[in-house]
């Protein structure tokens, strides 16, 4: 199985020892789950940014004053 060795400073092995106590994880169980956790949390931020493009006009439409002030810019060079 592949594995890594990674250098930390004295100051970021205690932060990451920390956050792993934190956590109630092993300090090798922490640091493998960074990654993953990392990766979903991106594919979320997508989802939700695809998400919020695609329902951004019903928004608009519904809460007129909440929409940004360059959005109301665009739409009305638009019309």
């Amino acid at each position: 199985m592949p594995s890594l060795n990674i250098t930390f400073t004295d100051d970021e092995m205690e932060a990451v020892r920390a956050a792993a106590a934190a956590e109630g994880k092993s300090l090798k169980q922490y640091v493998h789950d960074l990654p993953l956790r990392e990766q979903q949390r991106l594919q979320f931020v997508r989802f939700a940014a695809g998400w919020g493009e695609q329902h951004a006009e019903e928004f608009d439409e519904a809460f007129p004053d909440e929409a940004p002030p360059a959005r109301h810019q665009q739409g009305a060079e638009a019309a």
